[in-house]
């Protein structure tokens, strides 16, 4: 446990930025499911879900949850899935 207050507060921080990522990668995860499911059903669907799963993988790469190239690859796999 820390003892000094300046200890004590970056504790705190930690815990909460450690929930706000997790919850980020759980929405990111979600994303790509999301559109790798809708592959199966249509193309238009999964058109619109692309764009959504892109509008999130930026979002992610903007608060640096994951690295720029890694969304850039994350991206093109996907559309490469959708051909």
């Amino acid at each position: 446990m820390p003892k000094t207050s300046s200890a004590k507060k970056a504790l705190r921080q930690n815990k909460t930025r450690n929930a706000r990522n997790v919850s980020r990668k759980n929405t990111l995860k979600i994303a790509v499911k999301n559109f790798s499911r809708s592959l199966s059903t249509s193309k238009e669907e999964a058109k619109t879900k692309l764009a959504e799963t892109y509008k999130t993988i930026d979002k992610m790469a903007k608060v640096k949850l994951i690295k720029k190239g890694k969304a850039n690859r994350m991206k093109s796999r996907l559309a490469k899935k959708l051909k």
